[in-house]
């Protein structure tokens, strides 16, 4: 099937699932729509419904008129003469070793290196291959389609920059999905692997709990990507935007200011309104423990520690795209509240990993000027990459999603967003 782009969506390869219907229907609720959306899911079709201060009837009469205005803005441009189009780009994939001067925080880990991937629009002449992680016999899960240390596209001279985090335990390549869809669409995009707390090597306590220093990989990274010889000169300085999922929503979040600390987690989870946050992650079992014996007996942990009350903000970050953040409770609320820059976060409706009250919703209510957007039937490990039938054999808890729900079609819907996001607000 050939993809059918719709004008300010991003031209990601999974689009190619949808019908022009589904694109339409989301395109025109995203149009009419106030802070909150939710994205109904029924078998292969997406219904979506708007929350706002409308009544019912004038939510179904916007909807209509946004959906026909959206349709006829298809139709006119694919016949007028002259009209851009949007320009879609083959992809790149570079990787990094980033050091950091020293004295540095490495959490303990073995590998004292921010080991980043950078996707890129890459030469027209570039020939793109699938990416894996794991073997490419027997892949662990996809990471999509780029072409390995391909240049750089010559034009134009410069281009946004989007700073990528991980959730816990994860990898740089777990965001390919939507790095790919963002150096596709004219971004570059890094994600840095977070010293001990990646799947690269053995888990840490300390790169499981200082959340903060996730924030301070992610400055380095981008001190590091600006004096780059080969991307230092086609960045954008001042077009800047950080997206992250989980533990790595919770980063971006730090890095438009928001001040998470350790005691508030762990007076939260001694209370009578503690959720699904407050067990230890499926990623590693017995956390929680180790981390009350270390933060009561290392000198170097509590130390440590006592940085987590201390703004992280990196001013040139000027956009953040937040997917399921964690551990709202965490946050000094008003921390949350001096958050100045643009805001949106997507989240599952079924999140029992970061329920919805604590996580998403939370966010949103202290955040000025937040958008939210949620998935029905949707859990937290979909906006993981795509599994291969490894990791759905062997980490089903991670791999596995609702029936009915195809992980890339979600995966498409949020790329999108995160691209008209950036686009509107990395002007």
């Amino acid at each position: 099937m050939t993809p059918i782009r719709l004008p300010g969506f991003c031209p990601h390869r999974c689009f190619s699932e949808f019908s022009l219907a589904k694109r339409l229907l989301v395109r025109a609720a995203l149009a009419c729509s106030s802070t909150i959306h939710t994205f109904h899911r029924k078998s292969s079709k997406v219904v979506l419904k708007s929350h706002g201060p409308l009544n019912h009837m004038n939510r179904t009469r916007t909807f209509i008129v946004a959906l026909w205005f959206s349709c006829s803005a298809l139709f006119s441009s694919t016949l007028s003469a002259g009209v851009p189009k949007t320009v879609v780009y083959k992809v790149g994939v570079m990787n990094r070793q980033f050091t950091p001067p020293e004295p540095y925080d490495w959490r303990d880990a073995k590998t004292h290196a921010l080991i980043a991937d950078i996707w890129y629009p890459a030469d027209p002449s570039a020939v793109e291959q699938s990416q894996w992680i794991g073997s490419p016999d027997a892949p662990f899960a996809s990471a999509g389609r780029a072409a390995p240390n391909s240049p750089i596209i010559a034009a134009p001279a410069k281009f946004p920059l989007v700073l990528l985090s991980h959730g816990f335990g994860a990898s740089s390549s777990m965001m390919a999905w939507l790095g790919t869809a963002l150096a596709s669409h004219g971004y570059i995009a890094a994600a840095v692997n977070h010293p001990g707390n990646n799947s690269l090597e053995a888990y840490t306590v300390q790169g499981s709990i200082l959340w903060w220093e996730r924030a301070a990989d992610e400055t380095v990274v981008l001190d590091q990507l600006l004096a780059d010889s080969t991307f230092g000169s086609r960045i954008d300085s001042k077009r800047i935007g950080a997206a992250g999922f989980s533990l790595g929503g919770l980063t971006v979040l730090e890095l438009a200011g928001g001040i998470p600390e350790l005691s508030r987690y762990q007076e939260f989870c001694k209370s009578p309104k503690a959720d699904g946050m407050c067990v230890d992650p499926v990623e590693f079992p017995g956390l929680l423990a180790k981390a009350t014996a270390l933060s009561g007996t290392d000198p170097a942990v509590r130390a440590a520690l006592s940085e987590g009350s201390k703004s992280h903000r990196d001013p040139r970050v000027r956009a953040i795209f937040a997917m399921a953040p964690a551990i709202g409770p965490a946050f000094e609320p008003d921390s949350l509240v001096k958050i100045s820059i643009p805001t949106q976060i997507v989240a599952g409706a079924l999140d029992t990993t970061v329920p919805l009250e604590t996580g998403a919703k939370f966010f949103a209510a202290h955040i000025h000027g937040a958008r939210l957007t949620i998935f029905q039937s949707v859990g937290h490990y979909t906006f993981l990459a795509t599994c291969g039938e490894l990791g759905r054999r062997n980490r089903p808890e991670l791999c596995l999603d609702q029936a009915g729900i195809l992980r890339d079609e979600i995966h498409a819907q949020t790329a999108a967003m995160a691209c008209n996001f950036f686009d509107a607000n990395l002007k």
